[in-house]
């Protein structure tokens, strides 16, 4: 639900959806929620579904990618934040992804972390809430049939790789903690529990360059609320422009504030002086998972990136503390001198060695220098 004063749209009735599931997600619950909570009430609002229940990683990234759209009204993602991180990467590989993005999209938690979800009950003013509480908050939100717009930050790797995030990029200790525990799965959001004790135990440091370019004159201060119809790339509000010497259809926006990987940042960026990190993190979401409100200010399209850092040095109980206080949104509270947060436009980070796990929207990546 798009806060008072924001522009959003609303879906036709009937409405026409297709649900892409992964029965495997989370605790493999998804199916059974989604015919016992879900479709009962899409039912009474009108919403006829069509179900495609993936069989395959990047199943649904393709289909999207893929398939003609245009019979649906929106596409509903029943699963974690991996299956939407999918979808939105194969809708933006399409050819006329400029429209197709405005199609609207809708996350059901289905999943284990369910960061999105959260975030949306929490965006709408909802008590937190878990599991199908927060399926039943989010399925509503779906049959009242408001939508609004959601940032993208758009990143590319020294590979020459790039991707297209709605949630958060991470690097040591929160990434650590989410794929170490990738094969406790089976119980559902406590795996994270259990993962975060096993990674305190053997503690890590990662060593690197981190480097960004502050949101507003005020390290802290939250950037002005723009209009909610003007585009965004990286942040930065202005039109979506083509990347430079191309002017053909589909071409996917330019990194306007971005300098080449290879080349110095610009000399207005701001270089992080420590270089030994317990974990970066840059989030766009206030959840970083069902039970942890990592960024309290952040909201949907606030064009700005959440980006905290943690300096090498900070006890395993000082950390414990810190993610227990996590869970209320109070972390910043504590004024831990080793937790760092800054509004950002832009980030970039390069690991001194191959070392640790990076992820983007909780999927796995190769630890290279990354920017966005």
């Amino acid at each position: 639900l798009p806060p008072p004063g924001d522009s959003y749209g609303v879906l036709p009735r009937p409405c026409r959806a297709v649900v892409l599931l992964n029965p495997q997600s989370g605790s493999g619950r998804a199916l059974d929620d989604f015919q016992a909570v879900v479709q009962p009430m899409l039912a009474e609002a009108e919403i006829a579904t069509t179900i495609f229940i993936t069989e395959r990683p990047h199943h649904a990234h393709e289909k999207v990618r893929d398939e003609d759209l245009s019979q649906w009204d929106t596409l509903v993602v029943m699963s974690g934040d991996g299956l939407l991180y999918e979808v939105v990467n194969g809708l933006m590989e399409r050819p006329d992804w400029k429209d197709t993005m405005k199609k609207p999209l809708c996350i059901l938690p289905g999943g284990s972390g369910n960061a999105l979800a959260a975030s949306i009950n929490y965006y709408a003013g909802y008590d937190h809430v878990a599991k199908k509480k927060l399926l039943t908050n989010c399925t509503f939100i779906l049959c009242k049939g408001l939508h609004t717009q959601m940032d993208l930050v758009s990143l590319s790797t020294a590979s020459g790789k790039r991707f297209f995030s709605f949630l958060g990029f991470g690097w040591g200790f929160i990434s650590d903690v989410d794929i170490d525990s990738e094969k406790y799965r089976w119980l559902g959001s406590a795996r994270f529990t259990l993962g975060t004790l096993q990674c305190l135990a053997k503690l890590r440091v990662y060593h690197g360059r981190l480097s960004y370019l502050p949101a507003g004159p005020e390290q802290g201060t939250a950037p002005a609320p723009r209009d909610p119809s003007t585009p965004v790339t990286n942040g930065q509000a202005g039109h979506v422009l083509p990347p430079v010497g191309t002017d053909a259809p589909g071409s996917l926006p330019a990194d306007s504030l971005l300098a080449p990987l290879g080349q110095p940042v610009p000399a207005h960026w701001t270089v992080v002086p420590e270089e030994e990190f317990v974990l970066v993190y840059a989030i766009y979401q206030s959840h970083l998972g069902t039970n942890l409100l990592m960024a309290p200010a952040a909201r949907l399209h606030d064009g700005c990136i959440h980006l905290f850092y943690m300096k090498a040095g900070i006890s395993r109980v000082a950390l414990l503390k810190l993610f227990l206080a996590m869970s209320r949104g109070t972390h910043l509270d504590l004024n831990c001198p080793h937790l760092c947060y800054v509004p950002v436009r832009a980030f970039r980070l390069e690991p001194r060695v191959a070392a640790g796990i990076m992820t983007v929207d909780g999927e796995a990546l190769a630890c290279e220098p990354v920017q966005g």
